[in-house]
């Protein structure tokens, strides 16, 4: 363990969560900030990844070896700049080098769902497949592609967000300035914006949503809704296989870009398990183009649950540094 660990920070909507991680995926430490409002300057987020750092330095048994970070944005194809982040302040950020100035060691930057991807590959649900697309469903939706293990970043490094596909011409606005993305109808966001406009409505088929947050929509939280459903609630059943449905319609169109031999499905919206990926099986098969004549792609949940975008952050950055013999 002496020369093996590296520190993973993952920067979401939400949380920052970040761990030092073993050469075999473990986490051996963790830290977790809130992440700032989208509004807060750069370098305040920058503050609270450096904060995490140090906590998590302190917990290690042994200097870690790098540190890679997952963040929720367009991540630049050299790793060093978050050009856009929907949720964050962040417009072409010189991260890398922000953060380099501060913590003495090598600093990596990838996409968070580019990370979560590859910890899923290389220790969780989709180890050995050789074609992986990842889709997480988070505040919005991330995702990955992995072809004979390597990332496909693209050209500019942009690639996988697949997000911000068109899904309904003319649909709801969306954060990254166009309408109708697949994340309005499949996401974290859409499940809450669905459920608390029922509420908001009075409709009587949200009343037990409503009864957990004393009438207040605002209260009502994407988590609580899975709850909900989990016991038994029809309505909040029914709003997670409605984002189901339209996350099987979106895993055919990438279906028949990339066919893959696995969909990883991961991010907070996947832990409703069976009630979000049953229907988004039905409705995968039922918009796949040439079904019942092509082999049809798995679709499976992500097992490393919210720890995925840490660890391959983590894991990631530790390759770069074996790959280039332990020099940045």
């Amino acid at each position: 363990m002496s020369n093996d660990l590296a520190i993973g920070i993952d920067i979401g909507g939400t949380k920052v969560a970040g761990g030092v991680v073993d050469g075999e995926g473990r986490v051996i430490a963790r830290a977790r900030r809130d992440t700032p409002h989208r509004s807060t300057a750069p370098h305040v987020v920058e503050d609270v990844i450096v904060d995490a750092v140090k906590e998590l330095l302190a917990a290690a048994p042994s200097r870690p070896v790098a540190i890679g970070i997952g963040a929720a944005g367009f991540v630049s194809s050299d790793r060093a700049t978050v050009v856009f982040a929907p949720h964050l302040s962040w417009r072409h950020e010189p991260l890398r080098e922000a953060l380099r100035q501060r913590i003495d060691l090598p600093v990596f930057v990838d996409n968070d769902a580019n990370a979560s991807c590859w910890a899923e590959w290389r220790f969780g649900a989709v180890r050995q497949e050789s074609h992986v697309v990842m889709v997480n469903l988070g505040t919005g939706i991330g995702g990955a592609i992995l072809t004979d293990g390597q990332m496909q970043r693209g050209r500019f490094g942009i690639a996988g967000e697949f997000g911000h596909m068109q899904v309904v011409p003319d649909g709801h606005r969306c954060e990254c300035g166009n309408r109708g993305c697949w994340e309005q109808y499949a996401s974290g966001n859409a499940l809450v914006r669905e459920a608390r406009s029922m509420i908001a409505a009075n409709s009587p088929m949200a009343a037990d949503m409503a009864a957990m947050v004393d009438g207040d929509p605002t209260k009502l939280t994407g988590p609580m809704i899975t709850e909900a459903a989990q016991g038994g609630d029809s309505t909040a059943e029914e709003l997670l296989a409605e984002i189901g449905t339209w996350l099987g319609v979106g895993l055919a169109n990438l279906a028949n870009a990339f066919d893959p031999g696995a969909f990883v499905i991961g991010g907070g919206v996947s832990a409703a398990g069976p009630m979000l990926l049953d229907p988004a099986k039905a409705s995968f098969r039922r918009h796949l183009s040439g079904r019942g004549y092509r082999p049809e792609a798995r679709i499976v949940k992500a097992q490393l649950s919210n720890e995925a975008g840490l660890v391959g952050a983590a894991d990631l950055a530790r390759t770069e540094v074996e790959q280039a013999g332990g020099a940045q």
